[in-house]
């Protein structure tokens, strides 16, 4: 592979879950910047429509399908459906994630099971059902969306860090079973990323301030610090990097 081709996605098929908005639709957005035909995928049909149109009108190829993640059967016929009807998915990015904050004293079996059940069974789903394909094949690539969280914990967030440890764990664990298949499986673990989600946090001047004074680089990411690595991770150039979590935090987890 030349230099120049190391970084292409050019007839590539990538999978983003959770990708109608946020990290996702930005991650969608530079993987086709680099070559690969998309197909977004959220829970809201309206919400997911929308973003494929805004990733047409720059000139990606894109299309859509709408499915909780959660749900094994769903999950199973919405990934069968894309192949039959789109193509083989070459490159799958595990997005799709929620927030429930509550302190572990109060927290609701409710909460704790919902984000469990989506920020991690539903990677599992995910990749469960691409896997079958990519083995015949001969290769793939997987991007698991972690979290600085997969690291270490702050109040309130018990469910999401259990989620995003248990991640990367799996992430280990795919990398282990999938590897000798040329199969590529690491993450990506942001740091504090501005996004609407996090919007509500960063208007609050403390907490602003901590972020901003934790994180080396003096300032909050945004989902375009991301791009780089998710292509990285979706081309050729990561061929030999597998079980690996990049990440992306502008030097968080280096600081004491």
């Amino acid at each position: 592979m030349s230099e120049p081709d190391m970084f292409s996605l050019a007839g590539r098929m990538a999978l983003i879950t959770g990708g109608g908005k946020g990290i996702g639709l930005s991650l969608a957005a530079a993987l086709a910047k680099a070559g690969a035909e998309i197909v977004l995928s959220d829970m809201s049909a309206s919400r997911v429509e929308s973003a494929a149109a805004d990733l047409a009108s720059l000139g990606a190829k894109v299309s859509t399908a709408v499915f909780d993640v959660s749900n094994p059967s769903e999950t199973r016929a919405a990934i069968s459906n894309v192949e039959k009807q789109t193509g083989e998915i070459d490159i799958l990015v595990n997005n799709a994630g929620i927030h429930r904050y509550a302190a572990l004293v109060d927290m609701t079996f409710e909460q704790w099971r919902q984000v469990l059940d989506v920020n991690l069974t539903g990677a599992f789903l995910a990749a469960q059902a691409v896997a079958p394909g990519m083995i015949a094949r001969g290769h793939g690539k997987i991007i698991n969306i972690c979290s600085l969280m997969s690291e270490g914990a702050r109040p309130t967030t018990a469910n999401y860090t259990a989620a995003k440890g248990g991640l990367k764990m799996l992430t280990k664990a795919m990398c282990v079973e999938w590897a000798p298949h040329n199969i590529q499986v690491n993450g990506i673990g942001p740091g504090y990323i501005l996004t609407e989600l996090t919007k509500p946090l960063a208007e609050k001047p403390e907490f602003d301030a901590w972020v901003k004074g934790r994180t080396p680089a003096g300032r909050w990411g945004t989902p375009a610090d991301l791009a780089g690595a998710a292509v990285f991770l979706a081309s050729g150039a990561s061929d030999f990097v597998n079980g690996q979590v990049l990440y992306v935090d502008g030097g968080w987890l280096a600081a004491l």
